[in-house]
């Protein structure tokens, strides 16, 4: 038999979510955390230094939450499949009926539901109840640790990139440099993440600046004021 080549975009699903949540965040969180310092009138040293613990504080809060969420949906996950794995063991031909039951309200006949039910239960029981009834699969798996990796990593690259438009403009321009620069990226990388997962390029790439903007003109209006009533 030949070997099934074909890719879907859910298959991506476990990463993708993690690394394109990380990166926004990232380049959000950032950028605003810089123009807010830079609107309160901060030196540039400052305002490098408020970015660079942002970035390491970001990094790390992402790893940490990315790790206990997905961790709690695999603990779920291991609990479903372990009480499963007992009703097979002490009650096989209720979980045989359940089964059938399934596949007949997805449009097969009773005799036929019987026949795939009894044939997955043989081939193997777990897997056909986990991915019938359950709805758990390899593609939708959690996976702690490369939603943590995925998100820690995918943060501080994208809090390096205003950071670094911060660290090279004068500090006279900061403000529309970053923000401009910032913008353009979480365009770009809403458009990349569309593009990956199948979806609308331009929705993407809209719907993610929209909420930047919106972010970077608050923490601006935040700074600007803090900044006048402290001065």
């Amino acid at each position: 038999m030949p070997r099934h080549l074909e890719r879907h975009y859910a298959e991506r699903i476990g990463w993708l979510r993690a690394a394109v949540l990380g990166a926004n965040d990232g380049i959000v969180s950032t950028a605003s955390l810089v123009v807010g310092v830079a609107a309160a009138q901060a030196a540039h040293a400052d305002i490098l230094i408020a970015g660079m613990a942002g970035l390491v504080a970001g990094a790390m809060s992402m790893a940490a939450g990315e790790f206990v969420s997905v961790s709690s949906q695999a603990d779920t996950e291991k609990a479903d499949l372990a009480r499963e794995r007992l009703e097979l063991t002490q009650d096989p031909e209720s979980e045989l009926a359940e089964l059938t039951a399934i596949y007949v309200g997805r449009g097969l006949d009773a005799a036929l539901a019987r026949q795939v039910a009894d044939q997955l239960t043989a081939h193997d029981a777990l897997a056909a109840h986990a991915r019938d009834e359950l709805g758990l699969t390899e593609v939708h798996t959690a996976r702690p640790i490369q939603a943590a990796i995925a998100s820690a990593l995918t943060f501080a690259l994208g809090a390096a990139l205003p950071l670094l438009i911060a660290w090279l403009s004068p500090l006279t321009v900061v403000i529309p440099a970053v923000a401009v620069g910032s913008l353009l990226l979480l365009a770009a990388m809403g458009a990349l993440a569309s593009s990956a997962g199948g979806a609308k390029v331009l929705v993407g790439a809209a719907r993610v600046t929209f909420w930047g903007a919106v972010a970077m003109a608050a923490t601006a209006a935040i700074g600007a004021l803090f900044g006048t009533t402290v001065a």
